[in-house]
């Protein structure tokens, strides 16, 4: 399933907005796997590439597809970063990337080519609990600017957007069609009379996947400080079926479970943290300096 959705996926207008929802992309028995999955995957840890169970979320070459149609690229890296959630409670806008405040920072240097994929496993065309997003925000280097609006998902969806776009999990629908989507912040105080139900258990998988250049490795670096990450991975490495799987499927694979396993410096911080660069500097500035004298941004 799936083929036309890619076929008719808008590329200007993905690049313009920051997302896409690709309609009906997995069949319903698809989902309901994914549901169950997800139940049968708790406490077990490790990235979904580990996961017999939902490793074919990553390999069953949909995702890549539409990776491959959005970036204009053959070459699409995978590093280790997909999870899924059962009734996550994570709320508040945020980004994905990287430099996120920053804007002499690289991952502002030119287009974006990281990706995050989710697919929401129940409705929420019509049901509370989906995502919020704020239009073209992957341009903006704050999480005030775009429109919010609440993605209305249904079973079935792969919805797709940089990884700079701010965005929120946990988003809420009004009963009331016609009321504007509220802020995360202000989700406390709307009267539980006007919000629209809930479809059961929340259940989201999300994947990250990208173009294999500097920005991937800029981020692939990045991750390796983050404590849940690395946890992750030194639970379940990878062993050589698994990167045969992902090679066979059209990925490649930067080993980052190999590469923080006896690093004593990975993992270190448990939220984001601005992250160093080489700063550039015109040529009159650094005339008659020697390189260690060039400043180092955070």
């Amino acid at each position: 399933m799936g083929e036309q959705a890619i076929a008719d996926l808008d590329i200007a207008t993905f690049w313009e907005d920051g997302y896409a929802v690709l309609r009906g992309v997995y069949s319903s028995d698809e989902i309901a796997s994914m549901r169950q999955a997800a139940y049968d995957s708790q406490g077990e840890g490790g990235d979904l590439l580990v996961n017999p169970r939902l490793s074919h979320v990553l390999l069953d070459g949909r995702m890549i597809e539409v990776a491959r149609k959005l970036l204009g690229v053959s070459d699409i890296v995978y590093l280790g970063d997909s999870s899924f959630t059962i009734n996550g409670t994570q709320r508040g806008f945020h980004k994905d990337n990287t430099d996120r405040l920053d804007p002499q920072a690289p991952d502002w240097e030119s287009r974006y080519t990281q990706l995050r994929f989710g697919i929401y496993c129940q409705d929420h065309s019509v049901h509370t609990g989906g995502l919020n997003l704020r239009t073209g925000s992957h341009e903006f280097r704050d999480t005030t600017s775009g429109e919010n609006v609440y993605v209305k998902t249904t079973p079935g969806d792969l919805a797709v957007w940089s990884m700079r776009i701010s965005h929120s999990g946990n988003g809420m629908l009004l009963k009331d069609p016609s009321a504007p989507f509220p802020l995360p912040k202000e989700q406390d105080a709307i009267p539980a009379e006007d919000v629209a139900p809930i479809d059961g258990d929340r259940i989201a998988i999300f994947a990250h996947l990208g173009a294999n250049d500097s920005h991937a490795k800029r981020y692939g670096d990045y991750l390796k400080t983050r404590t849940y990450m690395v946890e992750a991975w030194r639970k379940r490495p990878y062993d050589a079926q698994v990167l045969e799987e992902a090679r066979a499927a059209g990925l490649t694979v930067r080993d980052l479970p190999s590469e923080v396993m006896n690093d004593p410096n990975a993992g270190l911080n448990e939220s984001w943290q601005p992250f160093a660069y080489e700063k550039k500097v015109s040529s009159a500035d650094t005339a008659g300096r020697a390189p260690s004298q060039q400043r180092r941004a955070g």
